[in-house]
């Protein structure tokens, strides 16, 4: 083992390695299966994280990786593992940590995706809040990569469902936040189950002392790799989100346009699906808007690219991987009409306006849940992104009105308007109507139907439980420890009452007090069983 200096700092002879230029994955010797899948996603370089830690883990050392969620850390880690994985052995190989089941499930979803061309390869998420005999079931189909919580990990260990004995690689993805949340037992314990003779990887934002013990004991001449935080985001781009309800979004964004009225503009959209959708509705509606995806065939795209940079459609709704190298200056806003899942799709959005010295908006629509999405990416941008209200009816009719009036007086200034006049004269000598009350016709026509004031309620009412809201304010925040890392979704909610999560329970055959062991890393599936119990009893 090595020694640690006394500061509890990285040790000397760890190798620091310096950022360079840009690594193509295609001349980084990674398998051609593994390049073809992630160009197919639309990547082509790698990110600094990816660039030196993949070659440090195909050689089979171990590494120390610091850098920032959004930084491509699965990637760094996951392809190499997928490399090492024999698709002929059905053993556990390889086992990756996480500490919420939102980022389990990311990144499974990212290696499967990596090993789209890669077959016998079975990546299986597990995490609390899933049924676990299901997860029982997938394991002994056979899987080689397991990414997990650490609480459902020990549960799958004490059951004996999952064996560490073949595993060769263990990675820690956030291992401060784990160990903030209160894993750092459930993870010396996994790291004591696997064999000794193994490559382990460990990705941490802080390198606490805690993170160095742990390293210390259970890393051998790891190569420790510091990625060094950038400020992300253009000063000269003001930032804004809202918080609506879902079945609002296409009309709030439609204000929006209404009321900045930005010359020409970029919309984006998680899916291929919502990007169709979406213009589609949008043509309907009258704004000029044309759709880019993967889908489109290169004619396609070159067409739709031609008439947003001619000015012929001033409005280009895209998905990230489609608009990728899409270069187009004078971008005046970016519209995130769903937020990005990747911290970096959103740099890399709002990056496409306030260029060359110029201002410009950025606008995220935001419903429910996706709030948090939002306050990580202000956490890793280093920025504050403000929240706003949608304008009002009145102020978008007036922003309308005013544009028709503007476009009318350069009629007036740089066009011969006496034809039009001498019809509006006749009209007027003639009919019970004056000039003014044509004028106003025409303005009414322009305008369209008048519109209502959007309802303003908070996210909180889309989807919080019935009986919860209003006490606090802030019931978005998970509890600290295993309560934060695997919530019970299956938690009460408006009529799924204590009945089902009875139910639920009754279908093992273990008593209440192993029902109550086996929620030992979920706290709400604990207190679940518990009142089970004391009602059985007659106590409740």
């Amino acid at each position: 083992m090595r020694e640690y200096q006394e500061n509890n700092q990285i040790p000397e002879n760890f190798e620091q390695k310096q950022e360079n230029t840009p690594l193509k994955y295609r001349d980084s010797g990674v398998d051609e299966r593994i390049i073809r899948a992630v160009e197919e996603l639309g990547f082509e370089e790698m990110t600094p994280i990816q660039e030196q830690a993949i070659p440090v883990f195909l050689s089979g050392r171990d590494v120390i990786g610091q850098a920032q969620t959004g930084t491509g850390k699965t990637a760094a880690f996951g392809i190499p593992i997928l490399e090492k994985i024999d698709p002929e052995d059905k053993n556990l190989q390889a086992i990756i940590l996480c500490p919420t089941r939102e980022l389990a499930m990311q990144a499974a979803d990212e290696l499967r995706k990596f090993s789209k061309y890669m077959h016998g390869i079975k990546v299986l998420p597990v995490y609390g809040g899933q049924d676990i005999i299901r997860q029982i079931k997938n394991l002994k189909g056979g899987v080689q990569i397991v990414v997990g919580t650490p609480g459902r990990v020990m549960d799958h260990m004490r059951r004996r469902t999952l064996r560490l004995d073949r595993v060769h690689t263990v990675v820690l993805d956030e291992a401060d936040e784990m160990l903030n949340m209160g894993f750092r037992e459930d993870i010396e314990t996994i790291l004591k189950e696997v064999p000794e003779e193994r490559q382990t990887g460990l990705f941490s934002a802080t390198m606490p002392k805690p993170i160095l013990d742990i390293t210390r004991m259970y890393q051998k001449d790891a190569v420790f790799l510091k990625m060094t935080p950038k400020e992300v985001t253009i000063p000269l781009i003001k930032q804004a989100y809202y918080q609506i309800q879902h079945k609002d979004k296409e009309e709030v964004l439609c204000r929006l346009i209404d009321y900045y009225d930005p010359s020409r503009a970029l919309i984006f959209c998680n899916t291929k699906r919502m990007v169709d959708e979406l213009t589609e509705h949008l043509k309907q509606r009258g704004y000029g808007v044309e759709g880019l995806h993967g889908d489109l065939a290169q004619h396609q795209r070159d067409t739709v690219m031609n008439l947003f940079k001619g000015g012929h459609a001033g409005i280009l709704i895209a998905t990230d991987v489609a608009a990728r190298g899409i270069d187009v200056d004078n971008v005046e806003a970016v519209f995130n009409y769903d937020v990005p899942d990747d911290i970096e799709y959103y740099v890399h959005r709002i990056g496409r306006t306030g260029r060359a010295g110029k201002t410009g908006r950025s606008f995220t629509l935001v419903t429910g849940k996706e709030i948090r999405k939002l306050r990580e990416i202000e956490k890793i941008c280093h920025t504050k992104i403000r929240e706003r209200k949608i304008p009002s009816a009145a102020d978008i009719t007036e922003r309308k009105a005013d544009k028709i009036l503007r476009e009318a007086e350069g009629v007036i200034e740089k066009q011969d308007i006496a034809n039009a006049l001498r019809f509006v004269e006749e009209r007027c000598a003639s009919g019970e109507y004056s000039a003014v009350q044509y004028a106003a016709a025409f303005m009414k026509l322009k305008l369209g139907d008048d519109i209502e004031d959007i309802r303003y309620e908070s996210f909180l009412s889309e989807w919080m439980p019935r009986g919860v809201k209003g006490r606090g304010k802030d019931r978005t925040r998970a509890g600290s420890g295993r309560e934060k890392a695997d919530r019970n979704q299956t938690s009460v909610r408006g009529k799924r009452s204590e009945k089902g999560v009875r139910s639920r329970f009754d279908k093992s055959d273990r008593s209440d007090k192993g029902k109550f062991d086996r929620g030992r890393s979920d706290r709400n599936s604990r207190y679940a069983a518990l009142r089970i119990k004391t009602k059985k009893q007659g106590k409740g």
